[in-house]
């Protein structure tokens, strides 16, 4: 006997100005679930036979799917490693990527779950920065859910919001990927139905360039008003999918155009949509690396939005976004195309600072041991906390960014003074580290960012301490919490502790109310759960 698994196939789809049609059907279609996409019908699209091993289940729904060998962050000892220092990270792609997966009846990648990504997916409710300050901070100690015998802390760092009459003016550079590998309607008709939302948004004081690649570079329209959206749509609907993949080509175009039309104090940027499947030119993830990095100091953000199945490459796409100080969204879906470039624009496309680094110095004499939850190709030197020169992530306006520690508390206070590093002491703002009076806080958190007007490097540290621990934690900390066992058990982590599917499920059901995301959250645990009983 066999599971047959069935998936939602969409037929049509109608946006703003134009009618779009998406048809098809194979491996490669989109899941419509909880997606704004009418009318549709149901097809059986995979069998999943019994008699298939996991291991060959798990290889069919990979394809040629590429991801990034990830080594997870393990429990350190305070007295020998007292700083953990990490760069920001605002990305969300590992959890739609993830929902892709599981919404198909398949398995998870191990190396396709990122936790961090799957954390800050969620939304904090975080207070916003008062007195003029760009980030405002939370920290919550509560009793560890999957390890009792421990305590969880959240650390959660608030942008401050961008009015859109606030919001400087825009030079877009939208960089489609039309190669023959797009040609499937999750990719390039839901790229296009994608960016027709975004254009929607444009204004008269923005500029928007269309560049397209496949075995050679294409400029469809080139600093066009953003008010002439029937110009910018038509242009955008008349790409079509054929060919190789020149990416080098194409992002070499799309910065060409970019610093062409560059507006001096506002907001220029180029957003690559691709499977990432390159294969013209550079196309490995070093070359495309060291492409990027030469390009980023002329002022020009990059962010990707990935696409498709069966031959994306995350690992590629992750390494653009990083070091073309961007953000790394996938898109599944009109309505995750919509909270990216819709309704989560203002931290989409508008940087307010750059280089974020974060550094938690743990209290020996009150930490036995901690472990920093996800975060794992994020990791920093102790003293590239104060290099400016180092290159960190980007945090856009209203983005936060949440960390999660599992500590171990240590049985007896003993005396602590604070660590004395010579690359620290000209940073510092809070007491003396040297104080002769011991110190019981269990951590001393630190932030630096680059202004993003001044370039200038900005520190700030804090103390923090039990008063932080509640018996009683908030839904913040309780979902946080769950989205974390959620990772844990996709990538069959070695932490994950009493984990439960049945944990994340009875949470997420108990605080997510009319919170679509949270829905979201308990439905793919049942998911999850469903497909790990069948293997």
């Amino acid at each position: 006997m066999s599971k047959r698994i069935t998936r939602i196939i969409a037929a049509t789809v109608t946006l703003p100005l134009i009618p779009v049609m998406f048809t098809g059907c194979g491996a490669d279609d989109l899941s419509a679930r909880n997606r704004n996409i009418k009318p549709y019908e149901i097809e059986t699209m995979q069998t999943i036979e019994n008699n298939e091993s996991p291991t060959e289940q798990e290889d069919k729904a990979l394809g040629t799917e590429e991801y990034k060998y990830i080594i997870e962050n393990g429990f350190k000892d305070p007295k020998t490693e007292p700083l953990s220092t990490f760069s920001a990270d605002v990305d969300t792609a590992s959890y739609s990527n993830a929902r892709r997966f599981l919404e198909d009846g398949n398995p998870v990648p191990v190396d396709a779950v990122r936790v961090e990504e799957f954390i800050n997916y969620f939304d904090y409710q975080y207070a916003e920065p008062e007195d003029g300050k760009i980030f405002s901070e939370y920290v919550e100690l509560a009793d560890c859910p999957w390890n009792s015998k421990n305590k969880l802390m959240m650390i959660g760092v608030q942008g401050k919001h961008m009015e859109e009459e606030t919001a400087p003016p825009s030079n877009l550079v939208f960089l489609i990927d039309s190669s023959g590998s797009m040609s499937d309607y999750n990719k390039l008709p839901l790229v296009q139905s994608a960016f027709s939302m975004l254009a929607e948004k444009l204004t008269p004081n923005d500029r928007i360039s269309i560049v397209t690649y496949a075995g050679s570079s294409r400029t469809v329209i080139a600093g066009a008003d953003g008010s002439k959206k029937d110009d910018i749509l038509n242009a955008l609907y008349s790409i079509t999918a054929s060919g190789g993949t020149n990416g080098e080509g194409g992002i070499e175009t799309a910065y060409e155009l970019a610093e062409k039309y560059f507006i001096e104090g506002g907001n220029n940027r180029i957003i690559l949509a691709t499977d990432g499947d390159l294969n013209i030119g550079k196309s490995s993830e070093s070359d495309l690396t060291k492409l990027i990095e030469k390009k980023r100091e002329h002022g020009v953000y990059l962010s990707v939005l990935g696409f498709g199945t069966g031959n994306y490459k995350d690992n590629k796409l992750e390494a653009l976004a990083d070091n073309g100080n961007g953000n790394y969204s996938y898109i599944d879906s009109i309505e995750e195309a919509r909270r990216v470039l819709v309704d989560e624009i203002g931290g989409t496309l508008f940087t307010i600072a750059k280089d974020v680094k974060m550094q938690v110095e743990f209290n020996p004499a009150q930490v036995k041991s901690y472990r920093l939850i996800g975060y794992d190709n994020r990791l920093m030197a102790a003293e590239d906390f104060y290099n400016d020169s180092k290159d960190a992530g980007e945090v856009g306006a209203g983005h936060s960014v949440t960390a999660l520690y599992e500590v171990e508390l240590a049985s007896s206070n003993g005396t602590y003074h604070g660590i004395d590093l010579e690359f620290a002491s000209e940073h510092e703002n809070i007491e003396n580290k040297n104080d002769t009076d011991s110190r019981q806080e269990l951590i001393k958190f630190s932030l630096a960012y680059k202004d993003i007007d001044t370039n200038e490097e900005v520190y700030s540290s804090n103390l923090y301490g039990m008063e932080k621990y509640s018996n009683d934690p908030t839904q913040g900390i309780l979902l946080a919490g769950a989205a974390t066992e959620f990772a844990m058990l996709l990538k069959n982590s070695d932490y994950k502790g009493s984990s439960s599917y049945d944990y994340i499920i009875s949470v997420a059901e108990e605080i997510g109310g009319k919170n679509e995301k949270i829905a979201e959250l308990a439905e793919l645990a049942g998911l999850a759960k469903e497909i790990s009983s069948l293997r």
